[in-house]
């Protein structure tokens, strides 16, 4: 039954903010599609994690310097790495696809790849509390998932994913306009990465409670991951809206 509970909790970031996503398009998806691309976005959870390990011991074998080290781990060995893999699993599977009738749908596709991503992690934090958990402990952390690594993964994908649209609307900049999708995703990524880290430096456990120990660290890098977040749902909410005003383009 834990393992059960710890599923729903694992699982449900993803579930709201797909049936969230979802609701934007004004001609609904194939089911079958939807779950194979969430299905693929698990999947690829997994090689991303073998990857990112091989190159957090690649860096420290060839680089002297902590401080680089840290900066290749954040922005390379996983915000580059989880966000090319995100792409990999649209461009696998829905490259020429039926499916993109409309520019929004690439966009759609990509949050579903990256929500699907989300969820495996989310897994692979919350499953290993078994043994001990609190039901209260576990809503915290799905809660705090939900507002933040998932909703960044899907932003993020969606950001990716209007660049994507672009590019199939001016062919003659495809190559420019998808490597700044990616360039972009994944600085913001590295980002909110960085700020979770220095968030987490600011803190320090007194009496067995978690409390702020450096007000400035923690505050800075606070307002630095909510100006990601809403900056980028402000940009995804408006690409929805420019790209429903762009006609059908079967051709993708």
């Amino acid at each position: 039954m834990n393992y059960l509970i710890l599923i729903i909790f694992a699982l449900a970031p993803s579930f709201i903010w797909l049936i969230f996503f979802l609701r934007k398009d004004a001609h609904p998806e194939s089911n079958k599609m939807i779950l194979r691309v969430f299905l693929y976005g698990m999947l690829v959870a997994i090689p991303a994690l073998i990857i990112e390990r091989g190159l957090f011991e690649g860096f420290k074998k060839i680089i002297e310097y902590p401080a680089l080290i840290s900066f290749l781990n954040i922005f390379l060995g996983v915000a580059f790495i989880e966000e090319f893999l995100k792409y990999f699993v649209f461009k696998k599977n829905l490259s020429g696809a039926p499916e993109l009738d409309e520019p929004t749908d690439i966009m759609l596709y990509m949050i579903i790849a990256a929500l699907g991503f989300a969820a495996f992690e989310n897994l692979l934090i919350l499953l290993p509390l078994r043994s001990y958990f609190l039901i209260q402990d576990v809503f915290f952390l799905s809660l705090l998932r939900f507002v933040g690594a998932t909703f960044l993964h899907a932003l993020a994908s969606g950001l990716l994913g209007y660049f994507l649209a672009l590019s199939f609307l001016k062919t003659k900049r495809r190559g420019i306009l998808i490597l700044t999708g990616l360039g972009t995703a994944t600085l913001l990524h590295g980002l909110y990465n960085l700020s979770i880290i220095k968030m987490g430096e600011g803190l320090k456990e007194i009496n067995g409670q978690m409390e702020i120990a450096d007000y400035p660290l923690f505050i800075t890098f606070a307002f630095l991951l909510a100006g990601i977040l809403i900056s980028l749902s402000l940009f995804v909410t408006l690409s929805f809206k420019k790209l429903k005003e762009i006609k059908s383009i079967c051709e993708i």
